[in-house]
Parts: C-alpha cells; sequence; structure tokens
C-alpha cells in the first residue's frame, strides 16, 4: 500500500519515466515482509537498459527491475535508498519521510 503522495507528484514521475529520464518517487509503504521499513523510493526509467546501466553503478541487478503498467522501476530500500537519495541530493525526500541512518 503506498500514500504521503501528491497526484501531481506521482504524474510527474511518470511523466519523466515515460520520457526515458531516471526519476524518483519516495512515498509512505507498507508490506508485511519488510516490519521495519516505512517507505520506498522507486527509481524508474522506460529505457529498460538505461535503467539497468544505471542501477549497477550502486549495485542493483538488472533481474530486480519490476516491469509493471508501463513504469519499469527498482524500488529502493533501507541503506541503498539512503546512499540514492543523498547521492542525488533528495534532502526533501530524506526529512520528508524521516529516513536516516541507522548507524
Amino acid at each position: 500500500m503506498a500514500f504521503g503522495i501528491s497526484r501531481k507528484e506521482l504524474v510527474k514521475w511518470k511523466d519523466e519515466v515515460s520520457r526515458g529520464e531516471i526519476s524518483f518517487l519516495t512515498h509512505f509503504w507498507l508490506d508485511d515482509r519488510f516490519p521495519n521499513l516505512h517507505c520506498v523510493t522507486k527509481a524508474g526509467c522506460s529505457d529498460i537498459e538505461k535503467l539497468a546501466t544505471w542501477g549497477a553503478q550502486f549495485g542493483l541487478k538488472k533481474e530486480w527491475i519490476h516491469y509493471n503498467d508501463h513504469y519499469p522501476h527498482f524500488d529502493l530500500l533501507g541503506e541503498t535508498q539512503l546512499h540514492i537519495l543523498k547521492h542525488y541530493g533528495l534532502e526533501d525526500h530524506i526529512q520528508r519521510f524521516k529516513l536516516q541512518n541507522k548507524n
């Protein structure tokens, strides 16, 4: 279940992904498989090879790409999520969703 984002944010992410850009969307998220996590960042791009190459620089494997609804993406969680958000200067995502190092 996803929540905590506006329709405008979702539309922007979908538009950027559709244009072949790497785009990030962070939202609150509940999943019983990950009881200690409260949000996820979707890193998407419609160009699969571009997305796979981008992900590889962060240790993400091509087989981890989700191919649903015309918006291919990686789900970024935990330390990987925090590292990538910091790398791209997305402090607003970090603050808004209260992400922090566990160290």
